[in-house]
């Protein structure tokens, strides 16, 4: 069970959104009221429980965890960065460099579209939803 704070700090942001979303006093009303109700119904509570596992994931104490997305970035970068060494083993040795290459590409191939597809689509969702956050708390400063 999460902190009664966090609930708290959900209604309020609710109630922020609203009065940016709303400009119109009875339909803002309205929507305080639906967001009231959903609160005494316990929508909030699923609410709560996914921002209290996002909170755990990212107060973890677990390297694996914690250091997930810039280890996947590093990754990256490690794949582009070689592309530097391939050049010049490339001009040296065309032979080696075409069968690490077809090796790395083999590999690459190898792993399921599925994966791919789930990889994306969380790595994307994550991004999109990370900069929104930050804009939000960009203008409520």
């Amino acid at each position: 069970m999460a902190h009664p704070a966090l609930i708290g700090g959900v209604f309020e942001i609710g109630k922020q959104l609203i009065d940016r979303i709303w400009p119109d006093e009875t339909d803002k009303a309205e929507a305080q009221l639906k967001l009231l109700l959903a609160q005494q119904n316990g929508d909030l509570k699923q609410l709560e429980t996914r921002l209290s596992a996002i909170l755990a994931e990212a107060n973890s104490s677990d390297p694996w965890t914690s250091r997930a997305r810039p280890s996947f970035l590093y990754v990256i970068y490690i794949f582009i960065l070689s592309a530097i060494p391939m050049g010049f083993l490339f001009a040296f040795e065309p032979t080696v460099a075409e069968r690490v290459t077809h090796g790395v590409t083999l590999w690459l191939q190898a792993i399921p579209t599925e994966l791919y597809t789930l990889f994306g689509a969380g790595f994307l969702g994550y991004a999109h939803y990370r900069s929104k956050d930050k804009h939000t708390q960009k203008n409520t400063q």
